[in-house]
């Protein structure tokens, strides 16, 4: 099965917004047609979300899903998010975004489309090392729209396992809880953290468990340590056993020149890439051996061959 990939700049990730479940679906969606279509994201084509592909990723009820997808259409073109970035002189620049500059309806089809703002579209396409990569599935169970919050928060520190103690202040604005919410930690804990973990420890790839941090007796801050289940270490086992081994430089360039010419490569392309910058980032994606098994049949074909 085709693994379909949400890739977010960490600028979007450590964003400060507040979305509910349907709305960041419906982002994920489109991030993922955009990928699988070739097509690519921009600030001038519609990406185009169908009823159907929401009710097989998120299993939600037939007779729901259309309306659902068109009321998360309406709420999310009024949305805005915040987020920051460093000027050529060192110093914090505050920005301000609407998510969407368009949204469109077609009840006979079932489906809707959206055009992301321009200040998102670099955000969203760039593949670069400061990218935080998931595969949609992860999330697809998670009935929390915090939940999903935490999840991206987390997996932009899976490198170390563990993430900065993050203040309470902004912890609440990265997770979407609005200032007039949860106030009382005994609220915030109950019907937004302790969820969001429960939910994450039994429907994802990580097992998380929260420290918090005082300063005299109130809550200030919160820390997170998390791993990777052995299912997925399991999966890393199997392709050893299977004598895949890291290919090299020269292997990896090898390969991926090769591969940006596939046809089949194509549901991997964003579009407006030529076949150099597709190869290279073919090149980056083989570094990881969870790409190299989901790319095998494409590089058997066009002549890698396992260890014997």
């Amino acid at each position: 099965m085709k693994t379909e990939l949400v890739v977010k700049d960490n600028a979007l990730i450590n964003a400060s917004y507040n979305l509910d479940l349907v709305e960041q679906r419906l982002i994920l969606l489109a991030i993922v047609e955009a990928r699988e279509s070739g097509k690519g994201i921009n600030a001038n084509d519609p990406l185009t979300v169908h009823a159907e592909s929401y009710i097989n990723q998120f299993g939600v009820h037939r007779n729901t899903a259309y309306q659902a997808l068109k009321d998360a259409c309406d709420d999310l073109f009024a949305r805005q998010f915040s987020y920051q970035t460093m000027s050529e002189k060192g110093n914090v620049v505050n920005h301000k975004s609407r998510w969407v500059s368009e949204v469109a309806y077609i009840d006979n089809e079932a489906i809707v489309q959206l055009i992301f703002s321009p200040a998102i579209v670099p955000l969203i396409t760039r593949l670069e090392e400061q990218f935080t990569k998931y595969e949609i599935q992860q999330i697809s169970n998670l009935s929390s729209a915090y939940a999903v919050r935490l999840y991206e928060i987390l997996i932009a520190w899976r490198s170390s396992g563990s993430t900065p103690i993050i203040p309470l202040t902004d912890f609440r604005k990265k997770i979407g809880v609005l200032d007039s919410e949860y106030k009382r930690m005994y609220d915030f804990k109950k019907y937004v953290l302790d969820i969001a973990i429960k939910q994450i420890n039994e429907h994802t790839d990580i097992t998380v468990k929260v420290e918090q941090h005082k300063t005299g007796r109130s809550i200030t801050g919160f820390s997170f340590n998390f791993k990777q289940k052995k299912s997925v270490t399991a999966e890393i086992n199997n392709l050893a056993q299977r004598k895949i081994k890291q290919l090299t430089d020269s292997q990896r360039h090898f390969f991926a020149n090769k591969l940006s010419v596939l046809p089949e490569m194509g549901s991997y392309s964003q579009g407006t890439e030529t076949f150099e910058q597709f190869a290279v980032r073919i090149a980056e994606m083989l570094k990881d051996y969870k790409n190299i098994e989901e790319l095998l049949p494409y590089l058997q074909k066009v002549g890698f061959k396992e260890a014997s």
